[in-house]
């Protein structure tokens, strides 16, 4: 960023946190359900994990249940993913905006560690 002031009639360093910097996406009715059901899904087997924690389950029982969230998170990102491609990245390449581009390849090393 060029200008480290959120705005210039700001003397306080931009933390990536204030109205003017932040970016929303507006999801369809849609895609919205899906993506809380699958959160939703998720949230339930991490309180399974707790139970079988609480409960004294064997240990090798418990990493199964992690891998399978694990799991669920990975097809979570991959959903979100594609969905950003095909609306924000896609719409911001078509107006003339590379720069989601290096966001996007930033975003994807993030993930890949």
């Amino acid at each position: 960023m060029a200008n480290d002031n959120c705005c210039e009639n700001e003397k306080i360093p931009c933390k990536k946190t204030c109205e003017c910097c932040q970016k929303t996406k507006h999801r369809s009715a849609e895609e919205y359900k899906r993506l809380m059901n699958r959160l939703n899904r998720i949230s339930g087997q991490i309180g399974g994990i707790k139970k079988m924690l609480e409960n004294n389950a064997y240990c090798t029982d418990i990493l199964i249940q992690v891998a399978a969230v694990n799991a669920a998170l990975n097809s979570f990102n991959k959903e979100l993913l594609s969905e950003h491609i095909r609306t924000c990245v896609a719409d911001n390449i078509r107006s003339g905006n590379d720069e989601v581009i290096g966001e996007l390849v930033d975003t994807l090393q993030k993930l890949m560690k």
